[in-house]
This record gives structure tokens, C-alpha cells and sequence, in this order.
């Protein structure tokens, strides 16, 4: 414990020493002099309701944002794409600047059901602590109000991904407050479908690629800090790709004492085929399911070896005895590609369950990518699989003739999605500049992480768009992302305001 609290010094304290960077002073005084106004406003923000189906709602909070960052001297725009939600996109011109930066952040959140909620999704509510630690609400806070860095603000899109935006804003308006400069371009992209899966994305960069052209590497603001509290840099993540599994019986479904130990059984059927995907120790073993995995270089192993081991804490919190690797750490198993059983159904539990055989079996199945993997020769893979356990493959429902030719059917639906995987080196000069700049302000705790877990579109920036993209996260890991309650540990909110300012005035 004395060791956690020694690395999260430089997140948590808002004193200063000597080897400080300028800026940090800067954005720390901010803090101290504006931080009950900061919360404020990131209430405000959180308080208006982002879910990117509701067009309405969504416009709003882009022209909100918009106003907020044209305020500071940016110059906004909304960019438009038929059928899309806007892009927010704006440019701070830096004088003499050889380096232009662009912040991706998403301002649309994943749909609440309130009824999970202990509060309102969009009622913002601030906490003294954890809500499952015991923590409880209290009023926000007035200028001379003494904030506690562990208290915690509840509403959708408090960790996922609206913070982000108020560390910029405040991040630049302490910037300009003082006499220090920043030291490259500044230009902001915020998504308004990235929860809806980035549908759009694409066609937006295509059409607004002139706008982009200049820009010399995307962050992105997104994601969780490392599950140890300390500071990351991540360089990649996993892509994501799927499908849907269908096993059928009889045509219809039976009573299962007039037909049970006669008739196959679907759920059963299905559960020997995901029995035969991985072994107990979670291997997948799906031919050449490992093949294509695009090895790390030696930069990038060695700054792997010095990410902090968190797998016992982990399990402390999940209420875990045993994890999937054969004792292999987290770190390393996220830079393999994943086959999960994201969903089963065949029949009823509980009060609904009958006395039947089901007449179907249905799997959603879930595999994440690494980089070298391509989403369709994955699912090619699960499918020979598949066809090796004796199954006949269809893409429709089978008909009569079919089901009495072939003893076991399994109909594969690949739900037409997928994006690769992408990996930004370590090494490029652009992304070692933002390392040395970070490194400065948290010291040698900072963790280098090839590839975060989760995915996201970054592949449209890095394969696309051919730019290098790094993400920095700045929400707590146990923030509740995409469940009800989700939050921001306030120390998070002030350490990502010195975060960008370290960014925005890194050595050019």
C-alpha cells in the first residue's frame, strides 16, 4: 500500500517540485483557484443527454462544445456527412509552430437503462468516495470549498468519454492565462457516433480530409488508466470482429419425457462445440487461430516487462480464484486475439423453464484482433472449425430437405462487422516526443503499453488516413464504462488537465 501511495504522488498532489514541468505549475494553480468551477462544468456537460440515436440531443451538446472551445479562440466548425451526427472540429494556430496536434475525443455515450441507476444517468451526482466503497453524496463544491481528489462524479459519459473535453478546455484556458506558449498547432475532432460504432468515421474523414492533412499525430482521449492507478500511454488497440451461431434440433420443440434420450438436444449439442474453441487453460484451439500475430518489437517487450503486475488485485476485486493464460499476466494475454462466448440462449431458466428439448441453440461469439490479424480470415478460421466438428454450414435457415440430409446443421451469421487491429510505434518520432514530454511530469511511473484491450477505429487513422495515433487515456479504470453508474475520480479530472498541458507545450 505504502508503494501504490508513493507512485500516485504525481497524479494526486497538487504541490509542486522542483523538477515540475512550468505548465504543470500553471494548470495545478488553475486547479486550486477554479476547481469547483471545473466541476461544475463538466456537471453541466454530463447533464445533457448524449446517446447518438437521439439526433436531437446530439446537436445540442455539439453545438454546446463548439461555443465552449470558440470562447478560448478556437475556430469551430461542425462538419457534416449525410445521415451522420456532426463532427465538433476546431484549430488553435500556434505561431511558428512545426507540429500540428489533433485530439480525438467521442462526445456521444452508450444507452441507460435509468432503471439501473441509483440516480438519474443525466442527474450528475458528486460523491464523497466510490459509491460501492461506501462513499455518499454530497453537495458540489463552492470557491472556497476544500476538494477532495477521491470524490467521484456520477453520470453517463463521466469516464467514458466526455472528461476529456473539459481537461482540454481547462487546459488551454490555464495555458492562456499565464505567460506560457503553446508549442504546436492545436486542432479537435469529437465524434458523435462512436458508441454506434463509428459508422460514419470514415465517410467523414474522406470528405473533411483536407482539413486533416497537416495534422502530424492523433491522440486519442479514451479509455481507462492502468488498473495500478499509474499513468499510460497506449499505443494500439484490439479490433473486433463476431458472429452468431445457430445449432437446430427438430423442427419443433418437444416434451422432454416423451422425447428426451431420443432426440438430440440443441443446448448440449452447442455446448460440446464451444467445449472443443479452447482448452481449461483458455487457449483457443481454432487451427492457425494464432498465426498471423504481428510480433512486438524489443522497444516495445522491454517497456511491456515494466508495466506493474496487477493480476492479484484484479482478482481481489473481481472475486477471481483463477484467470485464463496458465498464470500468464493480463498485459500479455490483451496482445493475443480472443475467442469469447458473449451470449448462449436454447430455451428458458427459472420460472419460465419448461419440460422441453428446445429446437435450437444459439451462440454470439465474440473474437478481438491483434495486430496482423484480418477480421474475415479470423472468422474463416472459427468456421473450418466449426465444419471439423462435423457440422454442415448454412447462412440461412435450413429447409426440409436439408435438415434430413445432414445430422448436425449450424447456421453462421457474421453480423457484417469487423475492423483490424492497429499498432503506433513506440519509436516514431512524433509519438517518443509525447513520451519524453509525459515522462518529465510523472517521472519513471509512467507505463508504456503496446495495445489496450479494447477496441476502437483507430486503424481509420493509422491505415486510412496513414497518420501515427497514440491514446491518452485519463479516466480511473474502475469507472463503470458503458454500466450504469459510471464515473470520474476527480484526480483523474485534474491530473488530464496537467496532462494536456504537458502536451500542448512540449519541446517542438
Amino acid at each position: 500500500m505504502i508503494k501504490k501511495i508513493i507512485l500516485m504522488l504525481p497524479i494526486l498532489s497538487l504541490g509542486f517540485s522542483p523538477n515540475v514541468p512550468q505548465s504543470v505549475k500553471v494548470t495545478q494553480n488553475w486547479v486550486r483557484e477554479n476547481g469547483h468551477t471545473i466541476i461544475k462544468d463538466f456537471a453541466q456537460l454530463l447533464s445533457m443527454p448524449n446517446v447518438a440515436s437521439e439526433r436531437i440531443n446530439i446537436r445540442k451538446n455539439a453545438e454546446y462544445i463548439s461555443n465552449l472551445f470558440q470562447k478560448r479562440g478556437f475556430d469551430m466548425q461542425l462538419l457534416e456527412a449525410n445521415g451522420a451526427n456532426p463532427i465538433v472540429y476546431g484549430e488553435l494556430k500556434t505561431p511558428g509552430a512545426k507540429r500540428t496536434l489533433c485530439f480525438y475525443v467521442h462526445y456521444d455515450g452508450q444507452p441507460v437503462d435509468e432503471t439501473q441507476w441509483k440516480h438519474g444517468p443525466f442527474e450528475p451526482t458528486l460523491y464523497d468516495g466510490a459509491m460501492d466503497a461506501g462513499g455518499k453524496p454530497i453537495s458540489f463544491p463552492k470557491k472556497r470549498t476544500k476538494i477532495n481528489s477521491e470524490w467521484r462524479l456520477y453520470g453517463r459519459s463521466a469516464g467514458d468519454d466526455k472528461a476529456p473535453i473539459i481537461t482540454i478546455l481547462n487546459a488551454v484556458e490555464a495555458l492562456q492565462s499565464s505567460k506560457i506558449k503553446l508549442t504546436s498547432n492545436i486542432k479537435l475532432f469529437f465524434e458523435g457516433e462512436e458508441e454506434a460504432g463509428s459508422t460514419n468515421l470514415k465517410a467523414h474523414l474522406s470528405k473533411h480530409n483536407d482539413l486533416l492533412n497537416d495534422i502530424d499525430i492523433w491522440l486519442f482521449c479514451d479509455g481507462p488508466m492502468h488498473q495500478s492507478r499509474q499513468p499510460q500511454l497506449v499505443f494500439g488497440v484490439r479490433g473486433v470482429t463476431g458472429m452468431e451461431v445457430t445449432i437446430y434440433g427438430a423442427t419443433r420443440s418437444l416434451h422432454s419425457g416423451h422425447y428426451g434420450n431420443w432426440a438430440p438436444v440443441p443446448g448440449q449439442t452447442m455446448a460440446h462445440l464451444i467445449a472443443s474453441m479452447k482448452d481449461e487453460n483458455g487457449k483457443v484451439l481454432v487451427d492457425k487461430f494464432y498465426d498471423t500475430v504481428e510480433p512486438l518489437s524489443e522497444f516495445e517487450r522491454l517497456e511491456l516487462s515494466k508495466i506493474p503486475d496487477v493480476d492479484r488485485q484484479l482478482k481481489k476485486e473481481l472475486g477471481l480464484v483463477y484467470t485464463e493464460g496458465g498464470g500468464r499476466s493480463i498485459n500479455e494475454r490483451l496482445l493475443l486475439p480472443s475467442l469469447t462466448i458473449k451470449g448462449l440462449a436454447s430455451g428458458n431458466v427459472g420460472k419460465k423453464a419448461r419440460n422441453v428439448i428446445p429446437n435450437f441453440a444459439k451462440a454470439a461469439i465474440g473474437v478481438r484482433l491483434v495486430k496482423g490479424n484480418d477480421p474475415e480470415n479470423m472468422l474463416d478460421l472459427v468456421e473450418s472449425h466449426i465444419q471439423n466438428q462435423g457440422f454442415h454450414i448454412v447462412y440461412e435457415d435450413p429447409d426440409m430437405a436439408t435438415r434430413r440430409k445432414y445430422p448436425k446443421i449450424a447456421k453462421v451469421d457474421r453480423r457484417g462487422s469487423g475492423y483490424i487491429a492497429s499498432r503506433t510505434s513506440m519509436e516514431e518520432p512524433n509519438a517518443k516526443a509525447i513520451i519524453d514530454a509525459v515522462r518529465e511530469f510523472v517521472g519513471d511511473n509512467l507505463i508504456l503499453m503496446p495495445a489496450l484491450g479494447g477496441s476502437l477505429p483507430l486503424y481509420l487513422f493509422t491505415d486510412y488516413l496513414k497518420k501515427p495515433a497514440i491514446i491518452i487515456p485519463v479516466a480511473n479504470h474502475d469507472n463503470n464504462q458503458h454500466a450504469p453508474n459510471e464515473n470520474l475520480r476527480i484526480a483523474n479530472l485534474w491530473y488530464g488537465i496537467d496532462l494536456m498541458g504537458v502536451i500542448m507545450t512540449m519541446p517542438d
